[in-house]
Formats: C-alpha cells, structure tokens, sequence
C-alpha cells in the first residue's frame, strides 16, 4: 500500500523590504485524479507568501523583546530568524520560514500529502517520488486514483532547516555575483506607495530552487 508523504509545494524569496524576489511552484499528487499538479494558482502562492510576512514581524518584534534586557544578561541578540512553521493554510499546506541577519526572507509551503511512497519491493518508476517536474505537470502516478493510498506521515520542523540552508547557500552564490546589484532588488518604497523594483531574473538561481524542492524529503539531511 503506498503511503502519502509531505513534498515542497511552493519555495519563495522575500526581499528585506518585503518585496517578492522569487517564487517557485512545484506539483502535488491529486489522489482523485491520480495526477501531478500545483494545488493553487501562482497568484495564490504568491498571496499565500504575503500572509507569511505579519507571522515573521511578530516573531522578530518578539525576538528583540526577548533579547539582552540589561547589563548582565547573557542572551545573544537575534541575528538569523528560524522561525520554524510560521502557520497551517489548510489541512494539506502549511508555510515554514526563515529569515536572515540581512532581512531577506526564505519560505517554503509544504504539502502534507505531496507525494507518495510506496512499500519496499515495489516499482517507483511511475510513483512520482523523484523529481517533481515542472509547475504544470500531470503526469500519471500509476497508482490507481486514490486506491490503496494511507494518509500522511508526520513533519518535523527541524526537517526543512536543511531546505533553508540549501536555499541560503543559492542566495549567497547569487550575491557573489558581480552582475547581481542586491539594490535594485529591495528598494525603499516611498511612503505614498510605489514599485516593488526587480525580481531575482537569474536562471542558475531558479534551477537550484527547482532542485531544493524536488530533492526534498522528510529525513533528507544534505541538498
């Protein structure tokens, strides 16, 4: 009997000025249909992306009360946010973030049911447990819609640390870049309102987040 297991929905950047940077979406299995496909729209990861920014100032805002409160305090002030799940959407996504010393943002949306496992001895050719191929997707699972499939197994949140350390690592190379101006990527928007200024347009970038989500799973240790 194959199992469902959580896979990466939607990975995104988030500039320090809470401008978007980068989104990618990844295909879930749809045990109704026996298919591969994004469970939403673009537009609606990218709003689901915008819910997670109140989730992340609360955090900091509580992580700087939290801090040295006086000349003997031994606390270290907040430098990186590993803010963990930052909230559930619904009963199959649920948003997890990190932020770093610098402000940018790095959030992954995970799909509890994502993916499906099947028991030892049997073929995963088709069982869709590899690379999760590209955002419009819908291949066959081979399967069967729906037969013989358990729920999902749990998630920790120590499990996508090594997903937000293989999307920092991609971060830092990007800014290594001497091509790349991280200033024209997070500009100061003018209080009467304004332009988001550019997106991360860099295609080695994009194909290393395509490889984070794919290679992920529970228990994967090293991206």
């Amino acid at each position: 009997m194959a199992t469902a297991i959580p896979s990466i929905a939607c990975l995104g950047v988030i500039g320090r000025n809470n401008n978007p940077l980068h989104i990618t979406i990844f295909p879930s299995y749809d045990a109704a249909t026996n298919t591969r496909a994004p469970l939403r729209t673009p537009l609606q990861f990218s709003l689901l992306l915008s819910s997670t920014l109140d989730v992340f100032e609360t955090r900091a805002r509580r992580g700087a009360q939290s801090g040295p409160a006086g000349a003997g305090a031994t606390s270290a002030p907040l430098v990186t946010g590993d803010y963990g799940l930052l909230h559930a959407v619904d009963e199959r996504l649920a948003a997890y973030g990190f932020e770093t010393n610098t402000g940018v943002k790095f959030v992954a949306v995970v799909d509890m049911r994502g993916r499906i496992m099947l028991p030892s001895g049997a073929s995963s050719a088709n069982a869709g447990i590899g690379g999760g191929g590209g955002a419009g997707e819908k291949g066959g699972i081979g399967v069967g819609a729906g037969a013989g499939l358990r729920g999902g197994i749990g998630l920790r949140e120590t499990d996508l640390r090594v997903v937000f350390r293989a999307m920092q690592t991609a971060y830092v190379r990007l800014l290594q870049n001497p091509f790349y101006d991280p200033d024209e990527h997070a500009p100061l928007v003018p209080a009467g309102g304004g332009g988001g200024g550019k997106r991360i347009t860099s295609r080695k970038f994009a194909e290393e987040m395509r490889r984070i989500g794919e290679g992920w799973a529970p228990g994967v240790t090293s991206l």
